[in-house]
């Protein structure tokens, strides 16, 4: 019998352009003291850490979290692409729903190298082999970097399907930095106008501009799930429960059925949000906060339609009628999102976390949602895998 699972402490430090950050394991470190503060627990309460990064080498959890404490507890690195952090959270739950922990902490981290992702391994084979053989084949455009092809190419799918305009992914950029102006963890957080976001220098000629892709960014963000006798015991909050949760991996429509949309995972996260639906007994129109993985704005775009928050085919009048944003249907990415809050790879879904524990608590400050009850997290890392989860207030 699977176990209720409780947020009980969240931290997260401000995120911080390459070069600009304390080295990986002070930044991991923090965040996990903040957390540990959050919930009022020492280092020993842990029984199990999953700690998350991309690029690091072996044993990096540990490094991080020795700085904490020393402790024996099983530490477990994990690595699963932009997904990483929300792998880490899948994992920490599952612990403590299966009984076999009560205490687990998800930590994540990414100390990043400025410009454009690049493999580190040239001597072997690329996992992303095949997601390039077929990105080649669909879009070409060999001139442009692989992830701007990725995600560019899916927004130009979707555009040349349903008509969707430039403008309209510069309306999210220029939404996301609205939010991230009233966040001080934010990496960016000046306003730019629509107009500003297409008139930024142009990566892709009628697909793409700079400001619609995230920067490469260095963070940390943490939380503890504890289960509620746990809680109950230890007298921590547990106001936030994970209601549901979900990770899926591709299946074969990701090569299969040549369309770029299905390249960056959107089968993917439409199936682990049907999934999270299911088990909560709920529907998107339920849910009233939303923190999803615009890594690009192209990738928002195709998340609306995917999490089930508007119709395939949708998203540009969703966007234009403003249901993505304060005083619409759903508020989505309140924190700014990729985009403007910033993408450390392994620490992103622990930043999303935070977030939506932070607005289901009331305690968001200038961004809370007014009366959030149901909050809905989306994270996606191509390669690939895709970790929804569910959160809500009890």
């Amino acid at each position: 019998m699977s176990r209720d699972v409780f947020v009980a402490g969240v931290g997260m430090i401000p995120f911080a352009k390459p070069g600009k950050s304390e080295p990986y394991f002070q930044m991991g470190s923090t965040a996990t003291r903040l957390a540990l503060a959050d919930a009022g627990l020492a280092y020993g309460a842990l029984q199990q850490a999953y700690v998350g990064y991309v690029y690091g080498d072996s044993t990096a959890g540990q490094r991080a979290l020795y700085e904490v404490g020393m402790s024996g507890i099983p530490i477990v690195n994990v690595n699963n692409n932009c997904s990483t952090g929300s792998t880490a959270l899948f994992l920490a739950r599952q612990a403590v729903a299966s009984g076999a922990a009560d205490c687990v902490l998800a930590l994540g981290f990414e100390q990043m190298n400025p410009g454009a992702l690049g493999s580190v391994y040239s001597d072997r084979p690329s996992p992303f082999d095949r997601f390039d053989q077929e990105t080649d084949a669909l879009v070409g455009q060999s001139d442009i970097p692989l992830a701007l092809r990725y995600f560019g190419g899916a927004g130009q799918a979707h555009m040349q399907e349903f008509g969707t305009r430039l403008s309209t992914f510069a309306k999210i950029r220029a939404k996301a930095s609205r939010h991230a102006a009233r966040n001080p963890l934010a990496l960016f957080r000046t306003e730019v106008s629509e107009e500003e976001v297409l008139a930024a220098p142009m990566l892709w000629p009628g697909v793409m501009t700079r400001l619609m892709a995230c920067p490469p960014t260095c963070g940390a963000a943490a939380a503890i799930v504890v289960s509620e006798s746990y809680a109950r015991q230890h007298g921590l909050d547990h106001s936030v429960r994970i209601r549901a949760q979900a990770m899926t991996t591709d299946g074969p429509e990701t090569f299969a059925a040549h369309d770029m949309r299905e390249v960056v995972g959107f089968g993917m996260a439409q199936a682990a949000a049907r999934q999270v639906y299911e088990q909560a007994g709920i529907g998107p129109e339920d849910v009233q906060v939303v923190e999803l993985h615009d890594c690009f704005a192209h990738n928002e775009l195709l998340s609306y339609e995917a999490l089930g928050l508007c119709p395939v085919g949708g998203a540009e009048k969703f966007v234009c009628d403003g249901d993505n944003s304060y005083g619409g249907k759903y508020v989505t990415n309140p924190s700014g999102g990729l985009l403007s809050k910033g993408h450390p790879l392994g620490a992103t879904g622990l930043a999303q976390c935070t977030e939506l524990v932070q607005q289901l608590r009331g305690k968001a400050a200038d961004r809370q949602v007014a009366n959030a009850r149901l909050a809905l997290q989306h994270n996606l890392g191509l390669g690939g895998a895709c970790v929804v989860t569910l959160y809500e207030r009890v």
